[in-house]
């Protein structure tokens, strides 16, 4: 499985799957559910929520709508109750839950952002290195391509840097 850091909007990507940095409660509010939710241009919001809400480190699929995906699959690594915050367990089980049900669903390729952090006030480096062991701990069925994109290019670069430690 070919496993690449990206740099940009996860709204402009084209895979058969995206992953929505998602909150429990399955709710598209701002950074990249809010990018999503702009990108599709259709009732994403709403079928996601009606979906929701998932356990912590859960995941639900959408339709894509308009972005150049199949799927969109939330992943919840924010609880939306408590103090809103990520954990590595959280983050942990909603990058294994993606990669898991973009292989149920039969996808090729998958973009990823680093879940749990910006609003979830996760590290974004600590969050980085656990994303990328799950991807490249990951055995799949039927991804060969799975991208960890950052927005900026200050944590592309961050992501660039720790993908390449963890990718030895």
């Amino acid at each position: 499985m070919d496993f690449t850091v990206v740099q940009g909007d996860i709204a402009a990507q084209s895979a058969d799957a995206l992953v929505n940095a998602a909150g429990t409660s399955l709710r598209m509010g701002s950074g990249v559910a809010g990018a999503l939710r702009r990108g599709a241009n259709g009732p994403i919001n709403e079928e996601a929520t009606s979906k929701g809400p998932v356990d912590l480190g859960g995941v639900a699929v959408t339709d894509a709508y308009e972005l150049g995906a199949d799927y969109v699959i939330h992943a919840a690594a924010m609880p939306h109750y408590g103090d809103g915050r990520a954990t590595e367990t959280s983050i942990r089980e909603a990058t294994r839950g993606s990669l898991d049900r973009a292989d149920e669903l039969g996808c090729a390729s998958l973009v990823i952002p680093v879940l749990g952090t910006g609003a979830a006030g996760f590290d974004f480096e600590t969050g980085a290195r656990y994303v990328c062991e799950e991807v490249r701990d990951h055995e799949p069925t039927t991804l060969d391509d799975v991208r960890v994109i950052a927005y900026s290019e200050d944590d592309a670069e961050t992501l660039r840097r720790v993908a390449a430690e963890v990718q030895g």
